[in-house]
């Protein structure tokens, strides 16, 4: 089909079946990605309208936007109000057409297939018709396995983990937030922002980090991007600037931040965690790794917080190798047997990167994070991420004034009360209908494990979504195949209250038919 005076890439083919296995969003997005990096679609090219392309792959419109926000976050593309999804100037090397540091890693979770047993064809990027897909901002990513597919894909029991109560989104408040914040804005608000933020948003979030977080920073030090994902992205970028080629992550851990370590163009190093949390004498062995990436308040999938003592020889580590740790402090709000931990930013604020987002606390689609870095750290990270954006200006004031009238604190409150008596009422009806299987992993967080007997939980996942049950396996976040094979990863956030029995006895009864086979 000829192109038009837009210079669109509606021709490119894009084979999403060679990518490696994961979610489908996923592997658009790495597929758009070589195509961009490769130059088959060139600078300043529309990509399709999100309704066209979406159509053309046979998939939802969701997974279009989802691909089409992380590479605008990442920088390879650009949204403007009015005006098509394009190519960002300058995103490839004129000599091999890859951008340096850039790159694809056979790092995922399972295939996701979505719309039909056999999964999604190769698709050809769309033709010229439909509405534009105007996308900015980054994704905070809920697992990579079996996160659903679309909004009209959400199972009735959603043990999904990574998700916050959706039900439970402050809309009013927030709406008030939104209100107050155009009505109160300056027009000059309404210009160009600064890369790192609203100075208003980053004034306000280093006071309540520092408040809530026991956290040692500055609003110079602090950078408002779109997710977790978005900073960690950001400053492997400078790592890798300044020499690092190698950075440790927790094992098992996120697949998601393997990604971003590999997509910087640095080596991720698993690191495994025992009942204490990450082994640091696995770092020590390991002379050329001088950064890792840890969550000390509550790992994620085993549900471990950081011991004392390991939170110090850490930090020792990091001293001894003239190294940094990257904190990530998502779940960290969330603990109900006792008062939360404080985080290590506090106690090494040289060494220490402290990451966050609203992804767990009000929603993954309002796409706001933030990262702290150390003082001689903040430049290099800017001049590292030129392309970077922050997410749009209204939310930011949206989200300050939110924080400075009281209204995140008073919801953290009530999403703990909720989700205490959840996980109470989750342990109990675990314990009825599964009394041979073991729970595990602190009272914190948004998901805790269930250890089965002689049954494999890829089987029960399997079994599990027959009955409109969405539940994941320890065996998906590994690096070491195998591993963690047995154990169920329950994530209660978007459960719903009245939910817990009927999705457990259900669980129960996918765990039996895998049992008797």
């Amino acid at each position: 089909m000829p192109k038009n005076q837009t210079n669109a890439a509606w021709d490119t083919l894009l084979d999403l079946e060679a990518q490696p296995a994961g979610p489908l969003h996923d592997r658009l997005r790495r597929a758009l990605r070589s195509a961009i990096v490769s130059g088959r679609i060139a600078a300043g090219s529309a990509l399709p309208p999100s309704r066209t392309l979406a159509a053309d792959l046979g998939c939802s419109r969701w997974v279009v936007t989802e691909a089409y926000a992380q590479l605008a976050a990442e920088g390879y593309l650009e949204a403007r109000a009015g005006s098509a999804t394009r190519v960002r100037p300058g995103v490839a090397s004129p000599a091999t057409g890859v951008r340096p540091g850039f790159g694809d890693s056979p790092v995922g979770g399972r295939r996701g297939v979505v719309g039909s047993p056999t999964g999604v064809r190769p698709g050809v990027v769309g033709s010229p018709t439909g509405e534009r897909s105007g996308v900015a901002g980054s994704p905070s990513p809920g697992p990579p396995s079996t996160r659903p597919a679309s909004p009209s894909a959400h199972p009735r029991f959603d043990f999904t983990p990574g998700l916050p109560d959706l039900r439970a989104f402050p809309r009013k408040r927030w709406a008030d937030a939104v209100r107050e914040a155009g009505r109160q804005s300056p027009f000059t608000d309404l210009g160009y922002l600064e890369h790192a933020g609203h100075p208003q948003l980053r004034e306000t979030l280093a006071g309540y980090l520092t408040r809530s977080r026991g956290a040692a920073i500055s609003a110079e030090d602090l950078t408002i991007c779109a997710g977790t994902t978005d900073g960690l992205a950001r400053i492997a970028r400078s790592l890798r600037e300044h020499g690092h080629t190698h950075l440790a992550v927790e094992d098992p851990g996120w697949t998601w931040t393997r990604e971003a370590v590999t997509d910087a163009g640095l080596v991720a190093v698993p690191i495994s965690v025992d009942g204490d949390g990450l082994r640091v004498d696995l770092l020590r062995d390991q002379p050329w790794i001088r950064a890792a990436i840890v969550a000390p308040a509550h790992q994620f999938p085993t549900g471990t917080v950081l011991a004392p003592a390991r939170r110090a020889e850490l930090i020792r580590w990091a001293h001894d190798v003239d190294g940094i740790l990257l904190e990530e402090d998502k779940d960290a709000d969330y603990r109900y047997d006792r008062r939360p931990v404080a985080a290590i930013q506090g106690m090494a604020p040289s060494r220490t990167a402290l990451l966050g987002s609203v992804s767990k606390t009000l929603s993954p689609a309002l796409r706001i994070g933030w990262f702290a870095t150390p003082p001689r750290w903040t430049p290099d990270v800017a001049a590292a991420n030129p392309l970077a954006l922050p997410p749009p200006v209204l939310d930011q004031l949206a989200f300050a004034w939110f924080l400075d009238n009281g209204g995140y604190d008073r919801h953290l409150r009530a999403c703990r009360r909720r989700y205490r008596a959840r996980r109470d009422a989750l342990v109990g009806e675990l314990a009825r209908r599964l009394p041979g299987a073991r729970v595990s992993g602190a009272a914190a967080g948004l998901h805790l494990l269930l250890h089965l007997d002689g049954v494999r939980a890829t089987e029960v996942v399997a079994a599990a979504a027959c009955d409109g049950v969405s539940v994941d396996a320890v065996g998906n976040y590994t690096s070491e195949a195998g591993a963690g094979d047995s154990t169920l990863i329950l994530g209660y956030g978007n459960l719903a209250d009245s939910a817990v029995a009927e999705a457990v006895s259900r669980l129960a009864d996918a765990i039996e038919r895998v049992s008797l086979l």
